[in-house]
């Protein structure tokens, strides 16, 4: 593959795409005018847009090839193209590295192929290739024979569906009566197969007055057969919604979102992200102004018209509240499909100044890079199901010592508040 380092957008000789534009609209459609012309990729730090670079020979074509037989990069073309899914793959493989073959020295998952990664490239084909290692653990998993832990989620969201279904609580039953079309779903229309994407919200303490709420929530992550789990917020922190003091908080139940982009009118701050799928999703508003989620609330009713800027997206590494209304990841750490805890926060930047100075959105980068990678080919929306703890989905193990347990042993790397 030679010495080249190879970055989002890196192309071989004789694959540059004839419409640049053409290629890019599937990623940017979102975007607002200005930002679909640019004509370039969005990297991660602020304000750092790549340009289509044309390189020797072709060590992308190879570096994707190595990245899709070892199972980090399934359905993506051979294109010679360094894209998003090359960059996924790649910061992929290097947490793969760091965190399941245990090498720190591979260093900062950033999706820069450069001399070091390489050599674990390399080092990987002389040690692996020919053998059942060669495919990696998390290619090597599949929806259909999910692990034990998956298996039970999806049984929990089945059974959830199945109640809900004949003993509506109050709160569905809003959303059951709700007239117009939105992104929150009417429980008959839950979608609990595991071959879905799903994320699972779960909701604490969002009766609790805080204007500057923290990030206590947490979020299980269901993907090809795998259970990751993150840490944020479903719940809104006031001084982050600007002069609106009636901050929304996402209604509980089933929502659809689709892959997109956090802030899309700003190239500085724009980011990869999740959107309400079609017409926006279900809200209430916190009407009397004291910065929680209450009955008096609820008893108002829902906001009259679907929010369509309710987003999943990044909470820093999780020291603040990034959300307005959205639910939100912190990058400091995650539970893998292993169940073992990831400390991200040597490299998790706090917010969007550190980007790019050796940072990243560190275990973010994880949940979305999963998803580019480990979707299913033309899948491109994720279920998310939201639940308050304390009757979460009807589980009967996992109560609010497991709920905090799980959020502790997160929070201990790197002692976030």
């Amino acid at each position: 593959m030679g010495n080249t380092t190879l970055r989002l957008g890196k192309v071989d000789n004789g694959s540059m795409p004839a419409d640049k534009k053409k290629f890019l609209s599937p990623y940017h459609a979102v975007f607002a005018a200005a930002l679909q012309n640019k004509l370039k990729f969005r990297d991660e730090a602020n304000g750092v847009w790549q340009p289509f670079d044309e390189v020797a020979g072709s060590p992308v074509k190879e570096l994707q090839q190595f990245l899709k037989d070892a199972g980090f990069m399934p359905k993506s073309n051979i294109d010679g193209i360094y894209g998003y899914a090359t960059q996924a793959a790649v910061r992929l493989f290097q947490e793969y590295i760091r965190t399941v073959d245990g090498n720190s020295s591979i260093g900062t998952p950033d999706g820069i192929a450069g001399p070091n990664t390489m050599k674990f490239v390399e080092k990987w084909k002389a040690e692996k290739l020919g053998t059942a290692d060669f495919v990696c653990k998390w290619g090597q998993s599949n929806a259909q024979s999910g692990s034990p832990e998956f298996n039970k989620w999806i049984g929990l969201l089945q059974k959830a569906k199945e109640v809900y279904g004949t003993n509506v609580n109050p709160i569905l039953q809003l959303s059951e009566k709700y007239p117009k079309p939105s992104d929150t779903q009417k429980i008959k229309d839950w979608n609990t197969s595991p071959e879905a994407i799903h994320l699972i919200g779960i909701r604490r303490n969002q009766d609790t007055s805080a204007q500057k709420r923290g990030n206590d929530d947490l979020f299980v992550f269901l993907i090809n057969g795998m259970v990751f789990k993150f840490w944020g917020s479903t719940d809104p922190s006031q001084g982050m919604a600007g002069k609106r003091k009636d901050e929304p908080f996402l209604i509980e139940g089933q929502h659809i979102f689709k892959y997109g982009w956090h802030k899309v009118s700003d190239e500085m701050q724009t980011y990869r992200a999740l959107k309400p799928a079609n017409y926006g999703v279900l809200v209430f508003r916190d009407r009397d102004n004291d910065n929680s989620l209450t009955p008096a609330d609820i008893a108002r009713g829902l906001d009259s018209q679907p929010n369509q800027s309710i987003n999943i997206h990044w909470s820093g590494k999780g020291e603040t509240n990034y959300s307005a209304g959205c639910q939100v990841i912190a990058g400091q750490s995650y539970i893998n499909n292993e169940g073992k805890v990831i400390d991200c926060s040597a490299f998790a930047s706090p917010g969007y100044n550190d980007l790019g100075n050796g940072k990243t959105r560190g275990a973010y980068n994880v949940f979305t890079d999963l998803l580019l990678s480990y979707a299913p080919q033309d899948v491109q929306t994720i279920v998310y199901t939201l639940a308050r703890d304390e009757s979460f989905l009807l589980a009967e193990d996992i109560d609010e010592n497991t709920i905090a347990s799980w959020e502790g042993s997160l929070k201990g790397n790197g002692g976030a508040a």
